[in-house]
């Protein structure tokens, strides 16, 4: 008998729908909004619309493109935080009432948890214990995975999540929304010649903050000579900030193999599409000796595909949530 669950994620301003079949993903169907490229970032209203308008026919070519129908779900899974109040409440509602109209389980998952969970679609699958960094826009965190649905968080960021920092470089540089694909492809075409601060924080914890303010003022410092510095050198800038903040990510990393003493290591969240730190990856990997994993890139930035999966385990240990559910903007692990 299979198990046959919709999920469903409208955190930010993607809306996202995919079917999984007995641990299979059928379909990972994904509604971009490129309206917030003309505002320079995400505005909540205007993405709680988009999700209204949208979720419906990404629902209907999830289960089109997946070959089953709404009456063959035995369950809804739905991202419930933590994110965007708006945007949440559009995913929670609707698939709260799909639950009680099918009259099947709910299941409760949190956004954090779903990226981590991208690392188990594919082959080869890590093992557990595993160390596992999500770094998105959001959210920067290292956590141990000890199971699929038992997860420790070992260090977070105290501020700017590590996304942040790319987009709000990119700001500086001029560039479009969202900065991050920019400064990874110009970062390619460049080369690492200025020198930025790697911020100094205790522990597992990690700071964006500071860097961002160094490279303000590295901008306005060498503008005052040149008003034309950033747009004659923007391909070195950008790869000279992209290795700092790769190496930051990488050296905590490290660290926190060497704290729990854990050699299979993975990343995922959004900014695990970037070339520079899955490169950083893999070579430090060959170098410690660890068992390195990384999600396709459809499955890093926000995707249904890792809520499905994250769904089907989570319904194998009868882990369902009622029609009480609520969405939580901030919803820790």
């Amino acid at each position: 008998m299979s198990i046959n669950i919709l999920a469903i994620e409208s955190s930010c301003d993607d809306t996202a729908a995919s079917v999984i079949v007995n641990g299979e993903i059928k379909s990972n169907i994904v509604a971009n909004q490129s309206v917030h490229s003309l505002y320079g970032g995400v505005v909540p209203e205007v993405a709680s619309r988009e999700h209204q308008i949208n979720i419906v026919p990404t629902i209907d070519t999830a289960l089109r493109n997946a070959g089953i129908d709404k009456k063959e779900l035995d369950a809804i899974a739905v991202v419930s935080g933590p994110g965007l109040m708006g945007s949440l409440i559009v995913g929670v509602t609707f698939a709260k009432t799909l639950s009680l109209t099918l009259d099947i389980p709910l299941i409760e998952i949190n956004h954090h948890q779903a990226h981590a969970m991208a690392l188990f679609i594919d082959e080869p699958k890590p093992k557990f214990p595993l160390l596992a960094m999500t770094v998105s826009g959001g959210h920067t965190q290292i956590s141990i995975m000890h199971d699929y649905n038992d997860i420790e968080v070992i260090g977070r960021t105290l501020d700017d999540a590590a996304g942040e920092a790319f987009d709000k470089t990119g700001k500086l540089l001029g560039l479009d929304y969202p900065a991050g694909p920019i400064i990874d492809k110009y970062s390619a075409m460049g080369k690492v010649v200025y020198e930025f601060p790697e911020p100094k924080v205790k522990g597992l914890d990690f700071s964006f903050s500071g860097l961002k303010t160094a490279i303000l003022y590295f901008v306005q410092r060498n503008k005052k000579d040149n008003p034309d510095f950033v747009k004659e050198n923007i391909y070195d800038i950008c790869a000279s900030v992209q290795d700092r903040i790769v190496s930051i990510l990488i050296n905590k990393l490290v660290k926190a193999s060497k704290h729990a003493g854990i050699n299979e290591v993975a990343i995922a969240g959004g900014v695990s599409a970037n070339t520079g730190l899955r490169k950083a990856l893999v070579s430090k990997g060959k170098e410690l000796g660890w068992n390195t994993y990384i999600p396709k890139f459809e499955y890093c930035t926000d995707n249904a595909a890792m809520v499905a999966i994250t769904a089907h385990y989570k319904y194998k240990q009868n882990l369902f949530a009622d029609l009480s559910l609520k969405p939580k903007p901030r919803y820790a692990l």
